[in-house]
């Protein structure tokens, strides 16, 4: 499973780095930075809880 970000919806509210920091982060900019590549099955269930707690339904994932 990955995840991705809309940036035209994204407005950097954190939501998804309180849930699940090892895998996003803001830069300098306020620009959410998502790690690359598959998650390991334990980051399933957080990416999921992040998804959805994205006000602005920016984060998306996929497999």
């Amino acid at each position: 499973m990955k995840v991705g970000v809309d940036p035209s919806l994204c407005e950097a509210h954190g939501e998804c780095m309180t849930i699940l920091p090892e895998v996003f982060d803001l830069d300098d900019d306020e620009v959410l930075q998502i790690r690359d590549g598959e998650l390991a099955s334990a980051e399933e269930g957080p990416a999921e809880r992040a998804v959805a707690s994205c006000p602005k339904g920016a984060l998306r994932l996929s497999r």
